[in-house]
């Protein structure tokens, strides 16, 4: 088991490197959203701070754009849909 430093760590270091979204990240350490918010925003800042801010950008702009990932995603529910 992980330490929760190292966790946030290992976490930030994997959305900054994957360009991913919190849902990503969650599911791919097995962890809440929450805990990867809880994380990289506040436990992540007392350990390294400059990963924090890295971090953080990448979520900034993953926020930015869920409104187009969200679009597509029902673009293509619809698109296969009128397939079948």
């Amino acid at each position: 088991m992980l330490d929760i430093e190292e966790r946030a760590k290992i976490l930030a270091t994997y959305i900054i490197e994957n360009k991913s979204t919190v849902r990503q990240a969650a599911k791919k350490f097995n962890v809440s959203k929450s805990t990867v918010h809880k994380d990289i925003s506040e436990r992540l800042e007392k350990v390294n701070p400059s990963l924090a801010i890295e971090a953080k950008k990448v979520l900034e702009i993953n926020k930015s754009e869920r409104h187009i990932r969200g679009g597509m995603a029902t673009k293509m529910k619809y698109k296969e849909k009128k397939a079948i």
